[in-house]
């Protein structure tokens, strides 16, 4: 559907080992920069957002570059824009003032909050105390894989290749390739 214009899509995976994956900002700015490579419309707005801030030399704010995503997914005529967050999760709790997940959470709520016709969010995360009581009232559609058979017999037979396969491994003991694979797939929670 995106290669024929009838849609387009913004992925971004949280990692916490990587800085610019795993707050507003690093969500925003890949957003933007991946939707201006699907339509000319959003990259206009980006644009005037680049003018606006001496074509470059000034950095906008996490606002203004919240602002700018917004202008862009309520131009007419766009084709329906997926937006996905992979691994909210990831992003860092923090005490004090607002923690990057908070702010992260803080987007979802007035994305989804803004009833676009043509906007489709999809957010992955595990079940955690902070997310979950955010994330229930927004979902249209909600599946968790945590505990799903299927689930767990996937990560066990990861596990398993892995250590089937890998060469230092393959010279350990049987039963201590057992431990390791029991090990792991228990205590993988889901992921």
């Amino acid at each position: 559907m995106r290669k024929l214009g009838l849609a387009s899509l913004a992925f971004f995976y949280c990692d916490f080992r990587d800085v610019q994956k795993k707050d507003l900002r690093g969500l925003l700015s890949s957003l933007l920069v991946q939707l201006c490579d699907q339509s000319d419309s959003y990259c206009a707005v980006l644009s005037d957002l680049y003018s606006v801030h001496e074509d470059g030399s000034q950095h906008p704010g996490d606002d203004e570059l919240a602002q700018c995503l917004e202008k862009m997914l309520k131009l007419p005529g766009q084709a329906t824009t997926y937006i996905i967050i992979d691994g909210l999760d990831e992003c860092p709790t923090a005490t004090g003032l607002s923690s990057p997940r908070e702010q992260v959470l803080e987007l979802v709520e007035k994305l989804v909050g803004s009833h676009l016709p043509g906007l489709r969010v999809c957010v992955t995360s595990r079940p955690e105390a902070d997310i979950e009581p955010v994330l229930q009232p927004l979902a249209f559609r909600s599946i968790s894989l945590h505990g799903e058979s299927g689930q767990i017999q996937d990560i066990a037979e990861y596990v398993r290749s892995v250590v089937h396969t890998d060469s230092k491994m393959r010279r350990w003991k049987a039963a201590d390739k057992d431990l390791v694979i029991n090990t792991l797939t228990e205590r993988a929670d889901g992921m």
